[in-house]
């Protein structure tokens, strides 16, 4: 099996580190047993290279032989592809693993990326605007609560789905946004105590603060 790429940035500010979507690949592939290594591009200057490769600028992208991937959900769903850990092979289960990778990005990260960047920026004046964001993700959290009371996990057993919800998730917890929905806050805690989220988020970290 051939190893795989993971770009991302050389550095990031401090605030930032620990929620850098590379996280969430380094995360898929630690738990499917793949191998891969991790190569940098400037945090500072993004040149043609790295817009080719990554056509809004940001990170991460994953380099599999001659594929490249950059959008995190499109990079998920090939990792978990490359392993019968992360993706079920029950045609039925398998689909209740796409649907909710799908909605953790589409459904939920909708509604909580908003959410952290007024809380990243320290902004908390409420706005009409603002109450809105806010009352649209008091109602994903309301909707996932329900779902979470039935289940552990998303599907019958820990999979892709599961990492991208709970680092969707993790957005909100940080400014203790999971407070009122304690199977929210739950399910993310089952999430991230698990070995390999321990690993990659210290691998996360070592890598940022190196280039400090």
């Amino acid at each position: 099996m051939s190893e795989m790429v993971l770009v991302t940035f050389d550095w990031v500010p401090e605030i930032p580190r620990g929620y850098v979507r590379d996280l969430r690949v380094r995360w898929a592939l630690e738990e499917a047993n793949l191998p891969y290594r991790i190569e940098t591009v400037p945090f500072k200057s993004r040149n043609a290279e790295h817009f080719s490769s990554q056509p809004f600028g940001q990170v991460p992208w994953l380099r599999d032989g001659e594929i490249s991937l950059f959008e995190s959900g499109a990079i998920m769903l090939h990792v978990a592809e490359r392993s019968e850990i992360l993706m079920p092979q029950h045609a039925e289960e398998r689909a209740g693993v796409i649907n909710w990778l799908f909605a953790a990005l589409n459904s939920v990260e909708m509604a909580t990326l908003p959410y952290s960047i007024f809380k990243f920026n320290g902004d908390e004046e409420q706005t009409a605007g603002r109450q809105a964001l806010d009352a649209f993700l008091q109602s994903r959290l309301q909707h996932m609560e329900a779902y979470l009371s039935r289940r552990t996990w998303l599907v019958d057993t820990f999979s892709i789905a599961d990492i991208l919800m709970a680092d969707v998730l993790r957005l909100v917890a940080r400014f203790d946004g999971l407070a009122e929905y304690p199977l929210c806050r739950a399910y993310v805690e089952r999430a991230t105590t698990r070995p390999a989220f321990a690993k990659v988020h210290a691998d996360q970290l070592a890598h940022f603060a190196a280039a400090d």
